[in-house]
């Protein structure tokens, strides 16, 4: 699987409308939708081409934060629920939930997580519930768990003005505000990674079932 179809499948029920098609929602699935910011860092030169639809045959090694800022699924409420997905593309993920979920969140995110993160999902290693610190401000945004630390920046274009790209072919990229990392870190069992000036960027997903 390479980045692209990877970035595709994450919301993979909703990918039919999104490629134009229809959604089907499997039988027995709750019917959910969702919004989410989105901020990652990847071990990809800038621009990373797997986010315009040419994915790269390197090794791809990432951070994405995601933060559910509304959304239901079979009627909980989804808002206020963050986690992070560390990931080798193609090979693996582990998921960081934020410590700081109720109850109830966590297993309306338990339930929500094989129907919008599909792949994440997939070929996970485990899913725990950590520390998650963000730290959002005008030039640099941090995140962090035990194990993963990022900080981004945004990459300057016309007379200093953020770079914002359209049309990317993926409900993850509404939005898409380029960055690069300053500090891009993770260390778990089997995988070591440190990268600085790689790609990163933000952006908003849409995505919901039939």
């Amino acid at each position: 699987m390479n980045r692209r179809d990877f970035n595709l499948t994450v919301g993979a029920t909703a990918l039919g409308a999104a490629l134009g098609g229809h959604a089907v929602l499997a039988a027995g699935s709750p019917a959910w939708a969702l919004e989410a910011d989105i901020a990652e860092c990847c071990s990809c030169a800038i621009p990373c081409p797997c986010n315009f639809g040419r994915p790269t045959d390197k090794m791809c090694e990432g951070n994405r934060l995601i933060r559910i800022t509304q959304g239901q699924v079979g009627g909980a409420d989804l808002a206020g629920i963050d986690f992070l997905v560390s990931f080798a593309m193609r090979k693996w993920t582990r998921i960081y939930v934020s410590d700081a979920l109720s109850e109830a969140q966590y297993a309306a995110f338990d339930r929500i997580l094989p129907l919008a993160f599909t792949k994440f999902a997939e070929i996970s290693r485990g899913i725990e519930r950590v520390k998650l610190s963000v730290t959002r401000e005008a030039q640099v945004i941090r995140f962090a768990t035990p194990a993963s630390r990022v900080e981004m920046k945004p990459v300057a274009g016309l007379d200093g003005a953020p770079i914002r790209i359209t049309g990317l072919p993926s409900p993850v990229f509404h939005d898409y505000v380029q960055y690069e990392s300053v500090v891009h870190e993770h260390a778990s069992e089997g995988a070591h990674w440190s990268h600085s000036g790689t790609n990163g960027f933000t952006s908003r997903m849409i995505a919901k079932s039939a």
